[in-house]
């Protein structure tokens, strides 16, 4: 359905600029990281936003939200993980890096879309 493939792409675009911002804004400067972050997003982003509108429809809106959650929070984990393994910058912890990014992203999202 292409209005779905089209909020999808809004969720992964909005997501992508809200957290290079947030990154830019706590020092991230290297290249690398920040196509680092951009591929993260690619990968963790979709995955979530499907999956959590697969359990809109199958168990409900607001039951979904504890599926949201579990999912960003392993998103979390993962991103932290790779942050740790893969960034130049370690002012701040990959882990709290990918807090920061992930709740700044998802907060201004509900306060966009």
């Amino acid at each position: 359905n292409n209005s779905f493939l089209a909020y999808m792409l809004l969720c992964l675009v909005s997501t992508i600029i809200i957290e290079l911002i947030i990154s830019l804004i706590l020092g991230v400067r290297n290249r690398k990281d920040i196509v680092n972050i951009i591929l993260v997003n690619a990968m963790t982003n979709p995955l979530v936003v499907s999956i959590t509108n697969l359990a809109n429809l199958f168990i409900g809106y607001n039951e979904s939200y504890i599926v949201l959650y579990i999912l960003e929070v392993l998103a979390i984990i993962c991103e932290g993980f790779i942050y740790h393994k893969y960034l130049k910058f370690k002012k701040i912890n990959a882990y709290v890096l990918s807090i920061i990014l992930n709740v700044s992203s998802y907060l201004i999202g509900l306060l966009i879309l």
